[in-house]
This record gives C-alpha cells, sequence and structure tokens, in this order.
C-alpha cells in the first residue's frame, strides 16, 4: 500500500506536468476530499497508508484536475468570504477580488438590496447574512445558476429573505433598491481566446463575456438602474482591472453625478461605485 504522503508527491508531480497552477495545493485539497478530512489534518495523515478506496477515489480526482477540471467543481464548493459556497458548471466560481464588493457594499446601510446575474447567489447570500434585517432580489438568465443560488441561499439560511428569479437582467424586476450589485461578464470576446482552460472549458461563457467589448452590461445598467434605485441608493459593480476609466466614463456620461473606483486588496481597479444618477 501507499502512504498520503507519497500519493500526493506522485499527484503533484502529475498535476505539475499537466500545466496546474499550484499543484501541491490542489493535491493536498483533493487528497483531502478524498479521504473525508480537514484539508489541515492532510499532513498529520501524510505518514499513513491510504485505503484502496480512497487510493481509487483520490487517483480519479486527480485524473480530472489534470484536465484542467476546476478544484471547487471536483469537491463541490468554493471559500467566499467566510462562507462555502456550492458551485457547479452552471456558475462562475465565487473569487476572492470579488469581496472588495463585498466590503463596499457593507460600508453603508441598506435594506433592499438587488443582485443583477447573481450566478452561485455569493454576492447576494453574502450581503443578507450580514445583514440580518435586509432583504435581497437575485436575478439571472440561467435556470440553473438560479437554482444554484436558491441553494446557497437555503444553505446560509437567508432563503425567506432571498427572492431569486429568472430574468434577462431587469426586464422582470419591480421595485426599487438600496442597493444594486453586479459581478456582470467583463472579458471582452477577443480576451476569450487567452482564458486558462479551467474557464474556458468549465465555466459558462454568458456569465465571462458580453460577447462583444466587455462594456454592454455596463451601459445597460448605467441606463436603466436609476429606475429601480432609491433616492440614497448606490449601485456597485464588479469590473475588469483594466477597465477602470471606461466604466467610469460610461457612468459619468448616463448622467450619474458620484462616480468611483474602488481598488481591490492588490491595489487594481475592480468595483464601480456609482450615486445620485440623472
Amino acid at each position: 500500500m501507499t502512504t498520503a504522503a507519497v500519493a500526493m508527491a506522485a499527484a503533484t508531480a502529475r498535476l505539475r506536468a499537466a500545466g496546474v497552477p499550484d499543484p501541491a495545493r490542489d493535491a493536498r485539497l483533493l487528497l483531502a476530499h478524498a479521504a473525508s478530512v480537514d484539508a489541515a489534518r492532510v499532513t498529520l495523515i501524510a505518514p499513513e497508508e491510504i485505503a484502496p478506496e480512497i487510493a481509487e477515489r483520490y487517483e480519479h480526482l486527480i485524473a480530472l484536475r489534470a484536465v484542467r477540471v476546476p478544484v471547487s467543481h471536483l469537491v463541490g464548493e468554493r471559500a467566499f468570504y467566510g462562507r462555502g459556497f456550492k458551485v457547479s458548471r452552471d456558475v462562475l466560481d465565487p473569487r476572492p477580488e470579488t469581496e472588495s464588493l463585498i466590503e463596499a457594499a457593507l460600508a453603508a446601510p441598506f435594506e433592499r438590496v438587488l443582485d443583477l446575474g447573481t450566478g452561485s447567489g455569493c454576492i447576494l447570500v453574502t450581503l443578507l447574512a450580514e445583514r440580518e434585517a435586509a432583504t435581497g432580489v437575485g436575478v439571472d438568465l440561467s435556470e440553473g445558476a438560479c437554482l444554484q443560488a436558491s441553494a446557497n441561499a437555503v444553505l446560509h439560511g437567508v432563503a425567506s429573505r432571498a427572492d431569486i428569479c429568472q430574468s434577462d437582467w431587469f426586464a422582470s424586476v419591480e421595485g426599487r433598491f438600496d442597493l444594486i450589485v453586479s459581478n456582470p461578464p467583463y472579458l471582452a470576446q477577443v480576451e476569450m481566446e487567452d482564458i486558462a482552460p479551467e474557464l474556458a472549458l468549465h465555466e459558462p461563457a454568458m456569465a465571462l463575456t458580453d460577447g462583444a467589448d466587455g462594456l454592454s452590461v455596463y451601459r445597460l445598467i448605467a441606463g436603466t438602474a436609476q429606475g429601480y434605485l432609491s433616492a440614497q441608493g448606490r449601485v456597485l459593480a464588479e469590473i475588469g482591472w483594466q477597465q477602470g476609466e471606461d466604466v467610469a466614463a460610461i457612468f459619468r456620461n448616463a448622467g450619474w453625478a458620484d462616480v468611483a473606483i474602488l481598488p481591490d486588496l492588490d491595489g487594481r481597479d475592480r468595483v464601480l461605485c456609482a450615486q445620485n444618477p440623472a
């Protein structure tokens, strides 16, 4: 039989040869999943022999990761703002940079929130979990995404305050909101040629790109959100790190008086904040 340490070393080498970024981390996380132990405990079981059924399960997981299936899809969840969110091929993985939008949203009070293109629901669910008096609506064109967001709302105990529905952006939205948030598809179509296999093969293209210049949804929000925003309401949208000037100009040209671009933890442009529309 093989020890966990030997199996991890072999898996790491296999993933490295396949071009997987940070292969040692992924080998460790997948062994933890195969053995049903916390990732922090993997080093404790490293000297131990692994049972045949665990070794078989681990081999299957490593084979899938070697063809660039994301770790989150293999283990079924991804961490975001201190919570685990269930994910699938129907939604984008929650990403650390999106936590900058959460921080900006929580910097001011809100009671009613609209999440455009909710995907996994990680933004809406997190905001409702952090603000226990708030209610919200999450919309997505994808039925699969709506089901995933609904499941995450149940998982984190906010389902009674979250209305998830299928909608083409604002099409089925009614009422006004203190906060409108979105992580829209912001990659230009030409950028899709250079994205990692994990994104290109395993995440929904409609959540990555608008099929054009990557700015069309910002134009839609800038021209439409004023009809759904309360008097003191805010719009927060994630942007690509090179899009700050373009997105700010879109909102200013649409008549928004207060427009700011906020950085992420790496200091790169990441979040549009707009208030006081014309």
